[in-house]
């Protein structure tokens, strides 16, 4: 059993890469998180100034060193340096060896089948690389698109969390619980 906090990872996969993300990422970054359409379905609230979502890049590394998120940024694998989206690994449990993921698009690039092939570098390095044995993934009962997204990637749906969590920006909500374990593979 590995640490997902040992170094930030950076995966590659023909169609995506997962990199630390980075002070020139800001612009990329502004686009996603000034997006009210991709806060529908997550927790948090749109950012408004690109001063605050800058501050936030250097959150992302000390949230990281505290071993609470791992963000990395999501880049096409032919445009290495453009970020399009965040892909998200927190809250490790090294007890149960779990963890849970989370990932989000800039909406020029939904329906390209982006997520899916962002689930599976996650996937693929936390099975492969720091042996967990849980992966899990939380999705407002709405979000039909990424249910598909991990339904596509072979997580199984274990239920509904009814009014089982507070999300910022939507007050207490139902979530859906999907998980994949490494002996599904």
């Amino acid at each position: 059993m590995g640490n997902p906090y040992d170094k930030v990872p950076y995966l590659v996969t023909d169609g995506v890469i997962l990199r630390k993300i980075v002070a020139s990422d800001l612009d990329g970054l502004f686009e996603i998180y000034s997006n009210e359409n991709i806060f529908t379905y997550i927790p948090g609230d749109v950012k408004k100034n690109k001063a605050t979502v800058e501050h936030m890049i250097g959150h992302f590394e000390r949230d990281f060193n505290k071993k609470k998120v791992i963000f990395l940024g999501i880049c096409l694998a032919k445009s290495p340096d453009q970020i399009i989206g965040v892909a998200e690994m927190f809250d490790y449990d090294d007890k149960v060896n779990m963890i849970t993921i989370g990932y989000r698009l800039n909406e020029d690039f939904w329906g390209k089948g982006i997520a899916k092939q962002t689930v599976k570098a996650m996937v693929d390095h936390l099975f492969e690389t720091v042996m967990i044995n849980r992966i899990q993934a939380f999705v407002m009962v709405a979000n039909e698109r990424s249910q598909r997204v991990l339904q596509k990637s072979g997580f199984k749906k274990e239920g509904i969390l009814r009014q089982a969590q507070y999300w910022k920006g939507k007050g207490v909500v139902d979530l859906e619980v999907y998980s994949l374990l490494c002996s599904d593979l």
